[in-house]
């Protein structure tokens, strides 16, 4: 049965640097599990971590116009690289809703700290952007926001290290300096870093809060689905049933993602988000 309009049983559209967005699929298919997803990992230009607001600009908005041609009804930016400096820009562009990964976490990070500390952990450029520091302030001032870059940890969960030596070290360098400025909760603010999560466990130790902002991503977007009318309510579908598309190597991101959410994640396509691609779009020449 599908809720809604004809716009619920299009597709909500998904995309991130890499496999790291799948931990936001994974949420998506227990909160919506009728709804199908295309996903795009943009792993020929990972890390995002690294590179400047217009270039991270430039490759959100290819990768949401070739999302949009895909026919879906709405996207997750599933990158809080791309979320800190490209959403605002995204949503002038697009007439489509559009969701980031930044505020919903902060909202929560709010809610559950009790000392009023939070730490966030994230990629250089993202905390360059102060996009968390900005939300915080504007949701409430008086907490504080300690930000940490950790422009290890995507490279590692990219390939797979998730739970090896090289990974602890990582952790131990990054989230060391957050306890000694005694945060009660740690952000996640990177969709790679749930994979991390044993691990940044065992440094900060059970007292500190951690917040995945999956959840509460995909609760508003659950939120403007219904408001709209486009929710889509039938069977479960499940990772092997979804679409997938990248920029670099198939196989490899089919490796990895499915050792990091253990389970198939059927076919992987390659599709190079270029210039001339999007030109073969535009002229109807490409799907």
């Amino acid at each position: 049965m599908v809720l809604g309009s004809k716009e619920a049983s299009k597709p909500i559209g998904m995309f991130d640097s890499g496999v790291g967005g799948l931990s936001i699929a994974l949420e998506l298919l227990k909160q919506l599990p009728g709804e199908r997803i295309i996903y795009f990992g943009d792993t020929a230009n990972v890390p995002y971590g690294e590179k400047s607001e217009s270039q991270l600009i430039a490759l959100a908005d290819r990768i949401t116009f070739f999302l949009v041609q895909k026919g879906v009804k709405a996207v997750v930016d599933a990158c809080n690289s791309t979320s800190s400096v490209a959403l605002d820009y995204l949503k002038e562009r697009y007439e489509l809703p559009i969701i980031g990964v930044i505020e919903p976490g902060v909202r929560e990070a709010i809610e559950r700290t009790k000392n009023g500390r939070i730490g966030v952990i994230a990629t250089t450029a993202t905390i360059m952007s102060s996009a968390h520091k900005r939300a915080a302030q504007k949701l409430d001032p008086s907490v504080k926001v300690f930000g940490q870059a950790c422009p290890k940890f995507v490279p590692l969960v990219e390939a797979g290290k998730v739970s090896c030596k090289e990974a602890e070290n990582a952790c131990f360098e990054y989230l060391m300096p957050l306890v000694k400025k005694r945060i009660d909760t740690l952000i996640l603010g990177c969709t790679h870093y749930p994979f991390l999560i044993p691990v940044i466990r065992r440094i900060v130790g059970p007292e500190v809060a951690i917040v995945d902002p999956a959840v509460g991503t995909i609760r508003e977007l659950k939120e403007i689905l219904e408001k709209k009318n486009m929710r889509k309510l039938s069977q479960p579908t499940g990772f092997k049933e979804q679409e997938y598309y990248v920029s670099g190597d198939p196989i490899l991101f089919k490796e990895v993602g499915e050792k990091l959410i253990g389970t198939s994640l059927g076919r992987v396509f390659r599709v190079a988000i270029d210039d001339k691609i999007i030109e073969n779009i535009k002229n109807g020449s490409a799907g």
